[in-house]
C-alpha cells in the first residue's frame, strides 16, 4: 500500500497549484469588487465629498494646462503653462484621506517681451473627512457631504509661480444625485491668505456648482460655474467651465476641459488635459 501511495502525492500537488491560483484570482476579483466606484476631484474645480478607499492611493494629474490672462493695467497679457500638477490622495480610513498636491513645473510668459517666470509651484496639504454618503448615491435625492481643510506652503517665494506666503482654508463639498444620469456637486470654501510681508490675513470666499451627466458607463461630461469674491478689491473671479471624462477601466480615467473667464478679474481661457489612476 505504501508503494501505491507514493506516486499520488505529486499528482495531488499538481492539482493543488491551479486550485490555489484560482483562489488567489478570486480573492483579487473580490477585493476589486469591494472597492467603491472611482470618483475624482478633477477635472472640474468643484471637489467631490467621496474619499479614496482605505489602503489605496489615487493619483490625479494635469498632464498639461494652458492659461491666457486678460490684459493687466499695463496692457500685458501673460501665457501660463502648467506641467504635471498632481494630487496624490491616500486612503487612511473608510471615510478619511490625506492629500498632497504639488506643481513640479510651471511657466508664466508675458507676451511682447519681458522676463518669463518659471519653476516649481506651491504645495497643498489636505485632509478630506466624509461625513455621510461615502458609498455613492444610489437613487435620486441621495446626498454626500465632506469637510476638506487645507494649508498651502510656498516652495520658492521668488519664482512667480507658487504662493509667496502661507495660506489656509476649508472646503465643504456636497454631492446630490438627481437621477437620470445627472449629478450635482456644490462647494463652499473660505481661503485665508496675506500679502507679501503683511501680518493680517485676508479672506476670500469661493462657491461653485458642477452639473455632471453620464452619457454611458465610460463617457461623462460636466458644466460648471465658479464664483470667487472678496479678493481685496481685485474684483470677483467668475468662470464658466466644461469638460468630459472617459473611463479606461475601473481604475483609470482620462479627462479634458476648458475654463472660460466670465469676469474681468478672471483669466480669459484655460484649457487642460489630465489623467487619474487608482492603485
Amino acid at each position: 500500500m505504501r508503494r501505491c501511495l507514493a506516486p499520488i502525492w505529486p499528482l495531488a500537488l499538481v492539482a493543488a497549484v491551479p486550485a490555489a491560483a484560482q483562489d488567489e484570482v478570486a480573492a483579487v476579483e473580490t477585493q476589486a469588487d469591494a472597492l467603491r466606484d472611482l470618483t475624482t476631484d478633477r477635472p472640474d474645480v468643484t471637489e467631490s465629498p467621496f474619499t479614496v478607499d482605505a489602503g489605496h492611493i489615487q493619483i490625479e494629474t494635469t498632464l498639461f494646462g494652458y492659461t491666457r490672462s486678460r490684459a493687466d493695467s499695463a496692457g500685458v497679457v501673460t501665457d501660463g503653462y502648467e506641467f504635471a500638477t498632481t494630487n496624490l490622495r491616500v486612503g487612511v480610513a473608510d471615510n478619511l484621506e490625506f492629500d498632497f498636491v504639488w506643481q513640479p513645473y510651471g511657466v508664466a510668459d508675458p507676451r511682447g517681451g519681458g522676463r518669463a517666470d518659471r519653476g516649481i509651484g506651491s504645495v497643498d496639504l489636505r485632509a478630506k473627512l466624509n461625513l455621510w454618503g461615502n458609498d455613492g448615491a444610489a437613487k435620486a435625492g441621495d446626498t454626500a457631504l465632506a469637510l476638506l481643510p487645507y494649508v498651502t506652503l510656498p516652495t520658492d517665494r521668488g519664482n512667480g509661480i507658487g504662493n509667496r506666503e502661507v495660506a489656509f482654508g476649508l472646503i465643504v463639498p456636497l454631492a446630490i444625485e438627481l437621477g437620470g444620469g445627472f449629478g450635482l456637486g456644490l462647494n463652499g470654501a473660505a481661503n485665508f491668505s496675506r500679502e507679501d510681508g503683511g501680518r493680517a490675513y485676508n479672506a476670500s470666499v469661493l462657491t461653485s456648482a458642477s452639473l455632471a451627466w453620464e452619457w454611458n458607463e465610460r463617457l461623462g461630461s460636466y458644466a460648471e460655474v465658479v464664483w470667487e469674491f472678496s479678493r481685496r478689491g481685485e474684483g470677483d473671479v467668475v468662470t464658466l467651465d466644461t469638460g468630459f471624462t472617459y473611463a479606461l477601466g475601473a481604475n483609470w480615467q482620462l479627462d479634458a476641459g476648458v475654463n472660460i473667464g466670465a469676469s474681468r478679474a478672471a483669466d480669459a481661457i484655460a484649457p487642460f488635459v489630465g489623467v487619474s489612476a487608482r492603485f
